[in-house]
This record gives C-alpha cells, structure tokens and sequence, in this order.
C-alpha cells in the first residue's frame, strides 16, 4: 500500500487490517450473526484484503449462509514477541461492547495453537485512504459529510469511556452505500483516567502523547482536526520525513493552511489542534455537544446522521457482497506453516 504513516506501538498495520459491516442484522440478511456458532472449518476462504505486521484479514464466506465476513487472523508468535497482547485483548474488549452503525461489529473470537481469530463484518467498499489519494483532495462538502458521521462515531466511544487512539484514512471503510465504518481497534482502549503507551500513527498523535503526559479521550479530538485538515488539503498540517521532524513541528503547533480552505472549517481544527488539552474543543465540559455546535456544521441535522440519513459523497463500486476490487491484492502466499507455540504462550490466550 502507498501509505507512508506507519503506526507505532510496533503494531504497524498501516494497511489497516480490513473489516466491515453492512447496517442493521447480519450480512445478506442474516437474522443475526451475532447469536451463531462458528467454527473455521464452515469458513471458506475467498482472498487477502489487508496485510499487517502480525496478522492478515481474508475475506472468508459462511457455508452455511453464504454471508461474507472477514476474519483477522494474528500469529500468536508475532503478538507475543511484538509484545501486543495486550493491544489484542482491549481489541476484543472494546467490540465486544461497541454496537453503533458507524463501527465494525465482532462476532466471534477464537485461537488454536498458532493463530488468533477475529470474525467481523466485511465492508466492501474500501479504505477511505484510496478514495482521497485517488481525488488529491476532498471538496468542503465531502469533508462535512465523513467528519459529521466520525463525530458520531468518536462521542459514541467516549460515552463507553473507550479512547479509540487511531483516527486516519486509513482506518475508515466505506460501505456499500458510502457511508463509514470505523475498523482497526486494536489501539483502542477503555480509559477510567489516563494512560501513558505511546501509541498511533505519528502525524496524528496529540502533543500530550509525544510527552509522555498521560493521555486520554481527547486525542481522539486532536487527531479529528488533524484528519480533517488532510482530507480537505490532501496532506497532513504536520509532515517530515522522519517521525522526530514530525514532533517538532507538532509540539510547535505552526498551522500553516492552504488558501482553499473554508474559514469556519479553518477555525474548527484551529480549535480541535489546541496543545493545551483542556481548552481542546471536545475535551470541555459539554464534550462532542460542542463540536456539533460548531459554525461549519451548521448544515447539519445531528439527529440524522446515526440514522445514516445523510447522502454519501461517494458511493463504491460494488458488484455483490464479496467483491475485494476495492482493497489492494496482496499474493496469497501460504503462511500457515508455523510450529504451534508453546503452552505457556497458549495461556495468555486462554479465554479469547
């Protein structure tokens, strides 16, 4: 994948390890994936839709149903010496809890002696990432669109004091319809106070967690203004070609922004990439109600966007449930082969 954002935190799943979700019910109908038993001999493999340090997302078809998934599948050797157990585990805890049509649904989670497996939802139509390098840039209009449903996504977590860490085009799926899908937990985490690993994608991350402050909910915000800023400029305010550059420049706060932009969208992420974090708008006392108050989204019927009632900018090509022909092709090399870990590293695994 072209992405030059590499994550930290070692799990550098820069191709954003792929799943999805159609709205409401199961795939194809289904009355309710969630209420099923699975086991991988009913999971027919179809392709690789995303590649990442540890672990691979295939899309799988359900013999039963016929309905598609995708299933992550993680080499527990890979996890364990990457030291992303548990990364793994806030994973599962996290979508286990989550139900919000903006956010990819887990349906069942399982280990044998080599791998771990996390079957999900599969969103046909892509990373929002090749639909902004395709176009250079997104128009003001379809900036507000995506932003308007992530803020629903993002207050929705932080209403389950979950911090999702990990906002970028990258982990953004569109649907069959265009509308988003939030994917990749694997940065995710339930937050009562604050936490200190140093993790997410450097041009996105906070000053707080450049410092090693402790941080908490509101880096979601921070990295919201700096998500929109690139979706409407076509790059990242805060760029270099080394992550310590991109410190800097960050720590310095110096926006310089193109002439293009909307003065009221200009002011939003002026507000949202604020260093001190108790005057980051989101992070004051009336929280996402602020951001929503906001003037550039004055257009906007808040009651309507969860309802996916708005009208997506793009609609993906999609010719039926299981078409990759939005994801990269990656060659399905056998990588199965690996000895079984030992019993020791089955235990920390014991109840996924």
């Amino acid at each position: 994948m072209a992405s030059s954002k590499a994550k930290l935190g070692v799990n550098s799943e820069t191709n954003s390890l792929k799943e999805s979700n159609s709205s409401g019910g199961g795939p194809a109908g289904e009355a309710s994936p969630n209420h099923r038993i699975y086991c991988l001999d009913d999971l027919e493999t179809v392709a690789t839709v995303g590649t990442g340090t540890f672990g691979r997302v295939f899309l799988v078809k359900d013999k039963k149903s016929r309905a598609f998934y995708a299933l992550k599948q993680m080499k527990i050797s890979d996890v364990i010496r990457l030291k992303q157990e548990q990364h793994v585990h806030n994973e599962k805890e996290v979508l286990t809890e989550v139900n919000h049509p903006f956010l990819i649904r887990l349906f069942w989670t399982h280990h044998d002696e080599r791998f771990l497996y996390m079957l999900m939802d599969y969103v046909p139509g892509g990373e929002l990432f090749s639909y902004l390098r395709s176009r250079g840039r997104f128009s003001n209009a379809t900036g507000l669109f995506y932003t308007s449903e992530i803020v629903c996504a993002i207050e929705y977590l932080h209403s389950k004091e979950i911090v999702y860490r990990d906002l970028k085009p990258e982990n953004i799926l569109l649907d069959c319809e265009g509308h988003i899908r939030l994917t990749d937990f694997g940065f995710a985490k339930k937050l009562s106070d604050r936490t200190w690993t140093l993790c997410g994608t450097p041009e996105y991350l906070a000053p707080e967690v450049i410092q090693s402050k402790g941080h908490g909910r509101a880096v979601d915000w921070w990295a919201l203004g700096i998500l929109i800023f690139e979706m409407l400029a076509g790059y990242p305010p805060f760029f270099d070609d080394n992550p310590f550059g991109i410190y800097q420049k960050i720590l310095a706060g110096k926006l310089e922004f193109p002439r293009h932009l909307d003065f009221y969208v200009k002011d939003l992420i002026k507000k949202f990439l604020v260093i001190d974090r108790a005057r980051r708008l989101g992070n004051m006392k009336n929280g996402a109600d602020d951001v929503k108050k906001h003037r550039w989204f004055k257009t906007i019927d808040w009651e309507a966007v969860p309802l996916r009632k708005l009208k997506p900018p793009i609609v993906p090509k999609v010719s039926h449930e299981g078409d990759t022909s939005n994801f990269d092709v990656y060659p399905e090399e056998d990588w199965k082969k690996d000895p079984p870990v030992p019993q020791k590293d089955l235990e920390i695994f014991k109840n996924f």
